[in-house]
């Protein structure tokens, strides 16, 4: 009977011993466990680049297309195709023998117009005294002086004729416009140029190059916003830097500066063209090509970043878990802006001093656990102040 109550004792103590320790200490987390350990930022404020990244093209500084202005035989191109041309160099060159021909004819008519012309000036000298002295009648004096005036007229029309036939002469060698890179000949030897309207070839300047590229109109108005709210601040010029990334994921070295924005929306795309300038002297970039262009040179003052593994969705919105005072997580709506890198810039809901978790919250089962705070974030962490390095990061669930 004995050893029974002492049975009954013991069961009963050692029920006892498992309710409290069930119910662990006061304001713990359930089940007596420790508190959770959780990594944490400290935020403060910083300037920010604004960096904005665009899909466009390259295009000649100027792209002019060659037309013969007279019509004739091709005779020969003068130029090697894809080859680099200076400006006033022969590109090709159309029969010049009916234009000499011309010019030939023109300077013979010139020859009887001028005879002409000093014909009338003698009789007109001859008249003029005798004219003084009322030898002649008025009517022949007249008459000498309108033929003089119409033989000046028709030397002048035959001199502009000759002219015209000297510069079409002229025009049978079709010269390079600018100083550039020749592309293929359009026409070839023998081929019959009716003027102007053959195109013959392209002469492109490439240096410098331009990369033209659409701005969303959803990026305009964001920027216009954010530069009207102090949230952006532009360049002192006003001008964006750019920087260009090739086809094959090179950076290209020399950099740019935007020189355009069309006023205009393209009503297909819903985009605004927008054009920078980059020196290009060893023709590294070729007209035509697709590039990734990197406007920067605006910043944002003194924002708050977090990483983006910090912030969290909730039923009202983002939010983020802060240490209090009282090594306490409590959650903090926050209103995220742009990313960064691998960051939240928060416009609002953070001051700068604050401690902010970003690992270990898969542990934080409700508003108020309390956490013990280990070692920092990784040093260099977006918005983040120097610490020590942490252990490896912790997945949320």
């Amino acid at each position: 009977m004995i050893r029974t109550h002492r049975k009954l004792a013991a069961a009963v103590s050692l029920s006892s011993l498992m309710l409290l320790a069930a119910c662990g200490p006061a304001g713990g987390p359930p089940g007596g466990f420790p508190p959770p350990p959780v990594s944490v930022i400290t935020t403060e404020a910083r300037d920010v680049p604004v960096s904005l990244e665009y899909t466009g093209q390259t295009a000649g500084f100027r792209e002019i297309e060659v037309r013969a202005r007279v019509n004739g035989i091709l005779l020969k191109r003068n130029y090697r195709e894809g080859a680099g041309v200076k400006q006033g160099d022969s590109l090709f060159t159309i029969d010049p023998a009916p234009f000499q021909l011309a010019q030939a004819r023109a300077a013979a008519d010139l020859g009887v117009a001028e005879a002409r012309l000093a014909q009338a000036q003698r009789e007109l000298a001859r008249l003029k005294p005798v004219f003084e002295a009322k030898a002649v009648s008025q009517k022949e004096y007249d008459d000498a002086v309108s033929a003089e005036r119409v033989a000046r007229a028709e030397t002048e029309s035959v001199r502009a004729r000759l002219n015209e036939a000297k510069l079409n002469l002229e025009w049978t060698r079709v010269e390079a416009p600018i100083s550039g890179i020749a592309s293929r000949a359009q026409v070839s030897e023998g081929a019959l140029v009716s003027g102007p309207s053959v195109l013959l070839t392209t002469v492109t300047q490439t240096d410098p190059m331009y990369v033209i590229f659409g701005v969303s109109d959803r990026d305009t108005l964001a920027l216009r916003n954010d530069v009207e709210a102090g949230r952006v601040k532009l360049p002192a010029d006003g001008k964006l830097k750019a920087t260009v990334k090739l086809s094959d994921g090179s950076e290209y070295k020399r950099g740019g500066a935007v020189n355009f924005i069309d006023v205009r929306i393209n009503t297909q795309t819903g985009t605004t063209e927008t054009r920078a300038e980059f020196p290009n002297p060893n023709s590294v970039l070729r007209a035509g090509e697709f590039v990734r262009v990197t406007l920067s040179g605006a910043v944002r003052p003194n924002v708050i970043v977090v990483p983006q593994r910090a912030v969290l969705d909730g039923p009202g919105g983002k939010f983020v878990y802060v240490v209090n005072a009282e090594s306490k997580a409590e959650p903090r709506p926050v209103e995220p802006g742009a990313w960064i890198a691998d960051g939240w810039i928060i416009n609002g809901g953070l001051k700068p001093g604050e401690r902010v978790i970003v690992d270990g919250m898969s542990k934080i089962f409700a508003p108020g656990t309390p956490v013990t705070v280990v070692d920092p974030a990784p040093k260099g962490g977006p918005g983040q102040a120097p610490g020590k390095p942490a252990a490896p990061a912790e997945k949320q669930s």
